[in-house]
């Protein structure tokens, strides 16, 4: 059985303007220590999607609904506020986008970090002092016992975020949900955290949902990638197949922007016509039909569920009417 288990999850915001749905009908799995890659343009439904299965879209406005969302065995939608609080930062961790904005400017690091143990754990304040600074010495923080003291300004960015990493792991939690965890990062920090996330994997088994625009870090630690469009799945596939072949329109625009170091340096970068849909007002049919080169008069006429394509070797599931065509253009089944 799956460690999380989400089904048909749905979130929408009811406002004085209409009702927007966020995330519409999304389902995933994600077992133990596996790494799953959640992908898509800003506004795509990624963060609510995961802040729906932290309980921690406020309602009002926020309505969540889903048929269930397991995790361990529990249905996450039948917890009480404080049994949520509990499983939150214990067992299920979260680091969030910016870490400047996520840590307290008027309590030390020391502080911050030890009520996480305090809280969960039951430790005494020596205690959880002492965990928190092995837990900075974990994310290669140097002098740990000497941040302890110091204030999140007192840091640099790189700096910041590793203390939100071991703020997220200092329960050893047994999923970790990182969003956008290098943004903002020199490409040197980036590919520290990166590879301090996937030694944290291996030596805990922790299972880890990576948010992230970036398709290079997807490619670099992910096992599996979600792709995510107006809050729908649009592609599921392992890793290497997903970028070896992208099928949906999509995806092949998301991976055909990323420049390459063989490109043409006098040709202009690929891009994505248009603008993401208003959630509030979205169109009939497929909602990436109006910025697709492939979209014909059927796309824009009925539901796009995930449908597996006949004949692939590894699982993939493609929400697009013309995806076994495209695929077959683009060099066959993989």
């Amino acid at each position: 059985m799956a460690l999380l288990d989400v089904q048909n999850l749905s979130v929408r915001f009811d406002t004085q303007d209409g009702s927007v749905r966020a995330v519409d009908g999304v389902s995933f799995q994600l077992e133990e220590g596996e790494t799953l890659g959640l992908v898509g343009e800003s506004g795509s439904g990624k963060s609510v999607t995961n802040l729906a299965l932290m309980g921690l879209v406020p309602a009002p406005p926020g309505v969540v609904q889903a048929d269930h969302i397991n995790f361990a065995g529990r249905d996450l939608l039948t917890l009480t506020a404080e049994e949520l609080r509990q499983l939150r930062g214990n067992e299920i961790s979260m680091i969030f986008q910016d870490p400047m904005t996520s840590l307290n400017p008027l309590l030390t690091v020391g502080r911050q970090l030890s009520e996480v143990l305090e809280i969960h754990q039951g430790l005494s304040r020596r205690e959880a002092d002492r965990l928190c600074a092995a837990g900075l010495a974990d994310v290669g923080i140097p002098e740990p016992e000497t941040r302890l003291a110091a204030y999140p300004h007192e840091l640099s960015g790189g700096m910041r975020q590793r203390v939100m990493i071991a703020m997220a792991l200092l329960c050893k939690p047994r999923v970790l949900i990182a969003d956008e965890p290098t943004t903002a990062l020199d490409v040197t920090i980036q590919a520290q955290i990166l590879e301090l996330m996937t030694d944290l994997r291996e030596r805990h088994g922790t299972a880890i949902i990576l948010i992230t625009h970036d398709l290079g870090v997807v490619a670099g630690c992910a096992d599996r990638v979600h792709v995510m469009y107006a809050g729908r799945l649009v592609e599921t596939a392992p890793t290497a197949p997903l970028f070896s072949l992208p099928v949906h329109p999509y995806t092949r625009g998301l991976l055909a922007s990323v420049p390459t170091l063989t490109g043409d340096p006098t040709s202009a970068l690929s891009s994505i016509e248009g603008q993401p849909p208003d959630l509030a007002n979205l169109p009939a049919g497929c909602a990436f039909a109006p910025r697709c080169d492939y979209a014909e008069t059927r796309c824009r006429s009925g539901p796009m569920p995930l449908e597996a394509i006949p004949g692939e070797s590894a699982p993939r599931t493609v929400a697009c009417l013309l995806a076994t065509e495209i695929a077959a253009a683009s060099g066959g089944a993989r």
